[in-house]
């Protein structure tokens, strides 16, 4: 894992050769973070905890057809 520091404003690119992903800090208040990103269209950006109920989800679902 790859641990950068950053200040507010300021950002962090994802580069696969054939498209970037850019992160930014849009704002830092009370020890919380707030991200924006920008990435294509066809890339999905959740939270981990949705992510992870997503993945679950499906194989529920695959496992009851």
């Amino acid at each position: 894992m790859l641990v950068l520091q950053r200040e507010e404003g300021e950002s962090i690119v994802i580069d696969t050769g054939q498209e970037r992903i850019i992160i930014t800090v849009t704002r830092i208040k009370c020890g919380r973070v707030r991200l924006g990103i920008a990435a294509p269209a066809h890339v999905a950006v959740d939270r981990m905890e949705i992510s992870v109920s997503k993945l679950y989800e499906g194989r529920r679902d695959a496992n009851n057809h």
